[in-house]
Order: structure tokens, then C-alpha cells, then sequence
């Protein structure tokens, strides 16, 4: 099993044994995707340096082809989801939260390191993160009485419930983001572990590829609810 319990190639690094293990990942997840995405910049700011401005795709799977297809996929979810115009806007925040969970979850396929995301803190950190994110475009998008008005409902001698069953939804939806993806990758975790255990060529590789379909659905399923709650927190409405 590669859960937080047994060698990790990180952790051997001097100085990092002091951290805890799924800090330590999470930030190695996100190293990888700043230095990843320099090198796509590059390409790609190379290619539009030539005669067909990178307009033409290569013949071949390359490095610059293989984020342009994740970027388009991407952006068509948020388009399908938000709207062409919200997309636009709040793409970069999803399409950067969906590559780090996906690569949190995907890691801890990998022998030697650990999923940072089946730890309760990362998740957490997560969902208070996309809390506050939607939160704070909705104050933006409309104005902070605009925002509130989201709370209350649209019958005013209801408002005063509604505001409280509001505010307990909200402060739930962190909680149950974090808890959905935490428990789903320990679960892939564990049983991927044991089934490694017991049978140790072969059949692992089945699970292997089960579990990085799950490290794709738990990021999909994440950004998908983090879109709507920002299309729902942007959204304008007349009471």
C-alpha cells in the first residue's frame, strides 16, 4: 500500500523528514506543475514564433500538444458548466485545481510516494480554499447585499430562515468536499494495498489503472462541484 506508512522517496531528502508526509508531497505536486507549465510556456512561446504562429498541430503526440489537448478538454467542461463567459473568467482557478488534485491522487499509484489528498488536512485546505474563493467572486460580481441575498431566499417573511439554512449549507459544502475526496482515495488506497499484498504480479496492474480512473473522477468530480457553486454564487437574481 502506498499510504503514509513505509519508505517514501521524499521524505528520504535531508531536512524534509520533518515535515509531515502529505505536506511534503503536496508541494512537490505543486513544483512539478510550476516547472511543467514553464516548459509548456516556452514551447509554446517558440511556436508562435514560426511562420504558422502554432496553429498547426504537429503530426506527432509532443509535449506542448499534450497540455493544449488537457487545456481544451478542460476549458470545454467550464464552458459546458459555467457558460462561455464565466469560463473565460474562472477557468485558470479550475483548470490549476483540477491538474493538482489529479496529480495528488495520481502519485499515490506511484511506488515510494504518498497521496497528499487521503489526508484530511489537505482536503480540507482544499475545500476551505474553494469556500472562500466562491464566496469572495460572489461578493465581487455583485456587490456584498447582492451576495447575501443568495442567503435569504426569495420570500422575504422567509428570509430570516432562510438565511440560517443558507449559512449551514455553505459552511458544509467545504466539509463535504474535503470528506468525499479524502475517503475516496484512501479507500482506492487500501485496496489497492491489499490486493498487492495477496497477489503481487498482475492483478495489481488492473487496480493500478482502476485507481488512476479514480484520481481522475475525484478531480473531476471536485472542480465540477466547485463550478457550480461558483455559477451559483456569480449568478444574478431578482427578488
Amino acid at each position: 500500500m502506498h499510504g503514509h506508512h513505509g519508505f517514501h522517496w521524499l521524505m528520504q531528502i535531508p531536512g524534509l523528514e520533518h515535515f509531515p508526509v502529505h505536506v511534503v508531497h503536496a508541494v512537490f505536486v505543486g513544483l512539478v506543475m510550476v516547472v511543467a507549465m514553464a516548459i509548456a510556456r516556452m514551447q509554446l512561446s517558440s511556436a508562435l514564433g514560426t511562420t504558422d504562429g502554432a496553429l498547426v498541430p504537429a503530426d506527432r503526440m509532443t509535449y506542448r500538444n499534450f497540455f493544449e489537448i488537457i487545456t481544451e478538454k478542460l476549458y470545454s467542461l467550464c464552458v459546458n458548466v459555467m457558460g462561455a463567459h464565466e469560463a473565460k473568467v474562472y477557468f485558470p482557478f479550475i483548470g490549476t485545481l483540477f491538474v493538482f488534485i489529479f496529480f495528488c491522487n495520481f502519485l499515490g499509484l506511484v511506488p515510494g510516494f504518498a497521496t497528499a489528498t487521503d489526508n484530511m488536512n489537505t482536503t480540507l485546505a482544499l475545500g476551505t480554499f474553494v469556500f472562500l474563493y466562491y464566496n469572495i467572486v460572489g461578493i465581487k460580481e455583485q456587490g456584498f447585499i447582492g451576495h447575501m441575498k443568495h442567503f435569504m431566499g426569495p420570500v422575504w417573511w422567509l428570509a430570516p430562515l432562510m438565511f440560517v439554512i443558507e449559512i449551514v449549507s455553505h459552511v458544509i459544502r467545504p466539509i463535504s468536499l474535503a470528506l468525499r475526496l479524502r475517503w475516496n482515495m484512501t479507500g482506492d488506497h487500501i485496496v489497492l494495498g491489499a490486493f498487492s499484498g495477496m497477489v503481487p504480479y498482475l492483478l495489481p496492474v488492473v487496480f493500478m489503472v482502476l485507481g488512476a480512473f479514480v484520481a481522475f473522477v475525484q478531480a473531476f468530480v471536485f472542480c465540477l462541484m466547485t463550478m457550480v457553486y461558483i455559477s451559483m454564487s456569480t449568478a444574478h437574481e431578482d427578488h
